[in-house]
């Protein structure tokens, strides 16, 4: 393939990457968003194999059959409630293949550069191999605390920030290093060293952030992951890694800043860490006392469905962990045909990552038009009938905005307790992730609806 044909596939791919990003930022084009993602990653794989660079194309077509067979196998095999932790262990393989390119590139004998181009190539790898080793530790961890093998409680350690200060400038020193280093083995050694270093840096980070902030860390991995893969295409002077990458690292970027928002979180508080707790605990009986708890049955939690004209469902991590989903979707459907007015509300940051309950509810087939976003259902709650809360916690806490004291002061949340009757699906009384009791139970218009979510909403639906 001759070098205009190769530009024309790349600029055609950029184009399809656009308009895959335009096609998945709603629900009724996603589909499509996705069939242009990939229309356009097929354009750029057939051209880059048949570009000038490609010598041995026995090896890259098995280590395509390699991939391949895994992607598939992994793809196939993972459950809808295990995509926050798939998407983030993939995040970590871009992170590693921009620091193996780094050094290929750097200790390639076939690149000679001189003068600036040489230290432009240099700075080029060095910020490469930083990055994609803060993403690869980073989403490793991040792997770890979403499948439940570390521990979501943030790892608070003495002068943590103070470390986190010296391990960046002394980042910066062995960059000084290594650009002005004669010689690829004197440059070697401020590569490898900063490559440690950073590895330290990605995994200290994670870890120092809680679980209430994981859809954050999710969103701020993918924008680490885009960066690391433009500042390869730089290395590699490849056009389309660069728009990739660029395009990837300022949506995760964009999302980012929305989820922070969604949370009253600022960004670099995040980074910081501290706030969230592992999967909850019981509040002690020292707290104050706010009143008792109603309990209701699943059989009078139908009783109170069938008798509703409008109903709002807002799930969470709980219906994601019980794959109760398909059980909502036949419950909705069955009141839909009774002319009951049904709704999802959706909160930015329910479940694990970004778009988490969107993604479970198109699995189950529940339309589009009735899932809403949280500004589009606030302003109707206090018409509505009844509020279904399936396993979400922080989401739907009042004193988000009637305790300016509370950890969780000025966090925007489903106002579900203005609506006539609230059910609470719930295992106990634990707290949610960011370890606060939710005075939402104690209302008088709240009844708790206790036990794992899916024999619930079987209960539900089969008295429905």
């Amino acid at each position: 393939m001759t070098e205009g044909a190769l530009t024309a596939a790349y600029l055609a791919s950029s184009i399809l990457f656009i308009l895959a990003l335009g096609g998945l930022s709603n629900q009724e084009t996603a589909r499509r968003g996705n069939v242009y993602g990939i229309i356009g990653m097929a354009i750029a794989l057939v051209a880059t194999i048949a570009g000038a660079h490609v010598a041995s194309y026995g090896v890259v077509a098995v280590c395509m059959l390699i991939g391949a067979v895994i992607g598939i196998t992994v793809a196939a095999r993972v459950q809808m409630t295990a995509m926050p932790e798939l998407v983030a262990i993939l995040h970590s393989f871009v992170g590693m293949a921009a620091v193996l390119v780094g050094f290929a590139s750097y200790l390639d004998p076939s690149v000679n550069f001189e003068g600036v181009e040489k230290t432009i190539h240099e700075v080029e790898i060095y910020l490469g191999v930083l990055i994609g080793a803060v993403t690869f530790t980073g989403s490793v961890i991040a792997f770890g605390k979403l499948s439940g093998r570390i521990t979501s409680k943030p790892l608070a350690l003495p002068a943590r920030h103070w470390l986190n200060l010296g391990l960046g400038l002394a980042c910066i020193v062995l960059g000084v290093q290594f650009v002005g280093a004669q010689g690829h083995a004197a440059g070697a050694v401020p590569l490898i060293i900063m490559t440690l270093i950073a590895f330290v840096f990605g995994a200290h980070m994670v870890m120092a952030i809680g679980g209430a902030d994981m859809p954050v860390v999710i969103s701020m991995l993918n924008s680490y992951s885009g960066w690391a893969a433009a500042a390869t295409g730089f290395m590699l002077s490849n056009d389309l890694l660069i728009v990739t990458g660029a395009l990837v690292g300022s949506s995760g970027a964009i999302l980012s800043y929305i989820m922070c928002r969604a949370m009253n979180r600022k960004f670099l508080a995040v980074i910081a860490g501290g706030f969230g707790t592992g999967g909850g605990t019981v509040v002690s009986a020292g707290e104050v006392d706010q009143g008792e708890v109603v309990s209701i049955s699943a059989e009078e939690t139908a009783e109170l469905l069938r008798g509703a004209k409008s109903v709002v469902i807002v799930p969470g991590y709980g219906m994601a962990v019980a794959q109760a989903q398909h059980v909502i979707s036949e419950i909705t459907k069955k009141l839909r045909e009774r002319g009951v007015n049904v709704r999802f509300a959706i909160h930015p940051v329910a479940g694990r990552m970004p778009g988490h309950m969107n993604v479970l509810l198109a699995e189950a087939k529940v339309p589009y038009d009735i899932v809403l976003e949280m500004d589009e259902v606030n302003h109707d709650l206090p018409h509505t009938d009844l509020v279904l809360v399936i396993g979400a916690n922080d989401i739907v806490n009042p004193d988000a905005l009637e305790d300016p004291n509370s950890p969780i002061a000025g966090m925007p949340v489903l106002e579900v307790w203005k609506a006539a009757t609230v059910v609470v699906m719930k295992r106990s009384m634990a707290t949610g992730y960011a370890g606060v009791q939710n005075p939402l139970f104690f209302k008088e218009n709240t009844r708790m609806l206790f036990g794992d979510a899916k024999a619930s909403v079987d209960a539900i639906s089969a008295s429905v």
